[in-house]
């Protein structure tokens, strides 16, 4: 069981760095298509992957306050069915 936890734990290692090897190519190449310079593209191509983990960090942060009501996490939880139909 820990052989097949492992090969896919590794498998999402691996396809992680792949992913991220990608974003920071296709960032770079359409960095240089727009500025025509390789130091500008380099330095987008690297920044930019680093401002979307953050990005995406405070996207999970904030999407985890939303219980699904439209009201955030304060609204308090009652005991009966919100509709006759959910019962």
């Amino acid at each position: 069981m820990s052989r097949v936890v492992s090969v896919a734990g590794s498998r999402a290692v691996r396809k992680t760095f792949t992913y991220s090897v990608m974003h920071m190519a296709v960032a770079i190449a359409v960095a240089f298509v727009l500025s025509g310079s390789w130091v500008v593209a380099f330095s987008i191509g690297l920044i930019e992957p680093l401002v979307q983990t953050v990005a995406y960090h405070l996207h999970e942060r904030a999407w985890g306050q939303d219980d699904g009501s439209g009201e955030g996490r304060s609204r308090e939880v009652s005991d009966s069915p919100a509709s006759p139909l959910a019962a």
